[in-house]
Formats: structure tokens, C-alpha cells, sequence
């Protein structure tokens, strides 16, 4: 891969989710209207319009595509490493956009409990692998976009990727180095 080509892609890519997401407001507007939801699903809070959707995923498409093209573009691409990393980057995009999409699911059938949870076990899922990076919180975000709009997604992803790049540097490595086997010290016995 070289940057020409991840640069397109990653146009191409923006351009289809703003696409998309433009369509969505539009079909909302005309079937009832467009919904705002309250911070932390609460009447006294303010609430937010999912048409600020229009402005902040493509800028967010833009934005963290960038951080995952400058991440692909450390690695030499004839290196046997490069294709591995972008297929890496792709299955965390999808875990994440499954896992958002999981998450709105069960906000939507109302199943109060399970949310919560799913929430928090993206910190659990941060001890194996680094959801923090640029390609998983856009895939979480696009992820729970049909459901809260943009900006509820954004907020919730911000505030756990600090704590789960915590865990995947510090903690993580540290439960690692625990349960690492050394080789045992064994004397041969003489015979």
C-alpha cells in the first residue's frame, strides 16, 4: 500500500459514510423527524440533535482515517508486515462496528442492563487487544450512529478510549509479564 492509494480509500470511504449518513437525516426528516436524545438519557439534560450527524462523522471519517493511514504508512509497504496490518486494522474496524451495533441493538429492544455492560467490557476487551486506536473508535461510533446520532457515540468513545489505552499499555503488559512461564532452572542430572 502506498499513500496515494490509502489516501483514496480513505476518501472514498468518507464520501460514503457522509453519503449515507446524509441519507439517513433526510429519510428521518421526512418519516417523522429528525430525533435528539438527552446526555446520559436523562429529561434535565440538554439534548442534542442527530442532525449535528451531518457535520461531525464525516469529520470524524476524516480525522481518524488519517491516524490509521499515518499508522499503514510506518510500515514499509513491500515489508510482509504492511498487508497484516491493514487486515488488523480492518477486523477491529468490524469487531467495533458490531460491538456499536450491538450495544444500540439493545438499547433499542429496551434490554436496560446489557448496555451497561457492554460499555464497560470495552475495557475488558482493552487487555487483549488495543481498542484505543483510530479504526476501532470510528467503528464503534459508526457503530451506535443509527441509534444516538453521532455525537452521543463520540462523547462515550472519547471518555473510554483514554482508560483502555491505560490498560492496553500499562496494565495489560503488566498481567502479561505475570503469567509468562520462564524456563525452570533444572540440573541435569549425572548418571
Amino acid at each position: 500500500m502506498n499513500e496515494k492509494t490509502l489516501y483514496t480509500y480513505r476518501l472514498y470511504f468518507t464520501g460514503i459514510v457522509t453519503t449515507a449518513i446524509w441519507l439517513l437525516l433526510l429519510w428521518t426528516h421526512y418519516n417523522g423527524g429528525v430525533q435528539s436524545h438527552h446526555l446520559l438519557h436523562r429529561e434535565e439534560l440538554p439534548a442534542i440533535s442527530n442532525w449535528w450527524s451531518g457535520l461531525l462523522i464525516p469529520a470524524l471519517c476524516w480525522g481518524l482515517l488519517y491516524r490509521v493511514q499515518k499508522r499503514l504508512m510506518q510500515v514499509p509497504q513491500w515489508s510482509a508486515e504492511a498487508p497484516l496490518l491493514l487486515k488488523k486494522s480492518l477486523y477491529g474496524f468490524t469487531a467495533a462496528l458490531c460491538y456499536g451495533a450491538l450495544i444500540a441493538l439493545a438499547f433499542t429492544l429496551k434490554i436496560d442492563s446489557v448496555p451497561g455492560y457492554l460499555i464497560l467490557g470495552v475495557l475488558f476487551i482493552a487487555l487483549f487487544y488495543p481498542v484505543y486506536r483510530a479504526e476501532c473508535v470510528l467503528g464503534f461510533i459508526l457503530g451506535m450512529t443509527v441509534t444516538f446520532g453521532a455525537f452521543i457515540p463520540t462523547i462515550v468513545a472519547a471518555i473510554f478510549a483514554i482508560p483502555a489505552y491505560l490498560i492496553s499499555r500499562i496494565i495489560a503488559p503488566f498481567i502479561k509479564n505475570l503469567f509468562i512461564k520462564y524456563p525452570s532452572q533444572e540440573i541435569p542430572l549425572k548418571k
